[in-house]
């Protein structure tokens, strides 16, 4: 059946520097979702959190690991499988206390798995077996029954109905539970496409600011040509009136002309420049768009899991009162048999009484 989530929550992500074994490394540039899985297959539990394209956190939960608050909003755990120590940041107190509940859950469970592993180890083992049956009957209940943490709730009961209405039940309870479990999967894929998203909207936005700032630079620059083309006219107006004839300024004229045409052409290439930005900025704003959307597509599907689990719930209420109803009308029914069987030896008694007057 793979893997299922049990539990996930946003954080930043660090590991210990390598080299020092004292910094901390950011693992992610922003928050994202930190996740415990469960492998019924295994029975193992482990913690997994996707930035970008790979995977920065892939830590099997084992019983000897300890989570450790270090402040109000910052936690972390050593694996000595992956041969580092790996540090969450919460943006508050309350996240970081769930996450540190939820991290002892596991481990528990943990620790409960491997006491059952051995178990049945020491049941392979002829020399270890000792009340065979029993434990085999009590091991046999354990296999076929949840694990200590699970995302559909607690074990169905084994209700006594009809065989026609529980087998409709089981169909549509697994079929529900199938259901749920693609959701999940298509959530931690939206997850993953948004931080992507989220990655790429990061980059376009700081090009965008590189821009702008060269934007203002061009501008300020084309100011002080602006300034410096003015004061050439002012000088030549000057140079005319002094000669007392614009047949003097003539060469001064055409260098004039060519600055000019020479700071318009610039201008005309700064313009150009600033066009290109505008169109950058504008798939920034599309970029921003299809973040929206998937954020979207992620509250639908959580709403759709809710609207499943109510339904998982419901199919279980329906269960118990199917049971609850048909006890009700077996009792029913001997009430009425018994009342029957009374009045059957009523009659009985009335027809010997009618025997005996119709003889005499």
């Amino acid at each position: 059946m793979g893997e299922q989530p049990i539990f996930s929550a946003k954080a930043h992500v660090f590991q210990i520097d390598p080299a020092t074994k004292r910094n901390w490394l950011p693992a992610s540039k922003h928050a994202v979702a930190v996740s415990f899985f469960y492998d019924a297959s295994r029975s193992v539990y482990r913690i997994i959190s996707v930035g970008g394209t790979k995977a920065i956190i892939n830590s099997t939960i084992t019983p000897n690991m300890t989570f450790t608050k270090t402040s109000q909003k910052f936690g972390q755990w050593a694996d000595s499988r992956a041969n580092t120590v790996y540090g969450l940041g919460f943006s508050t107190e309350q996240q970081l206390q769930q996450f540190a509940e939820q991290f002892k859950e596991v481990k528990e469970a943990a620790r409960l798995a491997r006491e059952k592993s051995q178990e049945r180890f020491e049941l392979a083992n002829p020399a270890l077996s000792i009340a065979a049956p029993q434990l085999s009957q009590e091991l046999s209940e354990e296999r076929h029954s949840p694990p200590l943490l699970t995302v559909n709730g607690p074990g169905e009961e084994k209700l006594f109905r009809s065989k026609s209405a529980e087998v409709e039940l089981t169909v549509e309870k697994e079929r529900v539970k199938k259901m749920l479990s693609e959701g999940s999967m298509c959530e931690i894929n939206l997850e993953a496409e948004l931080f992507t998203l989220q990655d790429s909207n990061a980059k376009l936005v700081e090009a965008l600011q590189e821009a702008n700032s060269s934007v203002e630079q061009w501008k300020k620059q084309l100011a002080e040509y602006q300034e410096e083309t003015d004061r050439l006219r002012d000088q030549v107006a000057d140079l005319e009136a002094q000669l007392g004839h614009p047949a003097a300024g003539q060469t001064a004229r055409e260098e004039l002309s060519r600055s000019l045409e020479e700071l318009e052409a610039l201008l005309s290439a700064r313009e150009q420049e600033i066009h290109n930005l505008q169109s950058k900025k504008a798939n920034v704003g599309k970029l921003e768009k299809e973040r929206e959307e998937a954020m979207q597509q992620l509250q639908d599907m959580e709403r759709r899991n809710t609207e499943l689990e109510d339904r998982v719930q419901s199919a279980e209420n329906t269960l118990a009162s199917s049971r609850e109803e048909r006890e009700q009308a077996e009792v029913e029914v001997q009430r009425i048999i018994e009342v029957l069987d009374v009045k059957i030896c009523d009659l009985k008694d009335l027809r010997q009484s009618l025997a005996k007057l119709v003889d005499k």
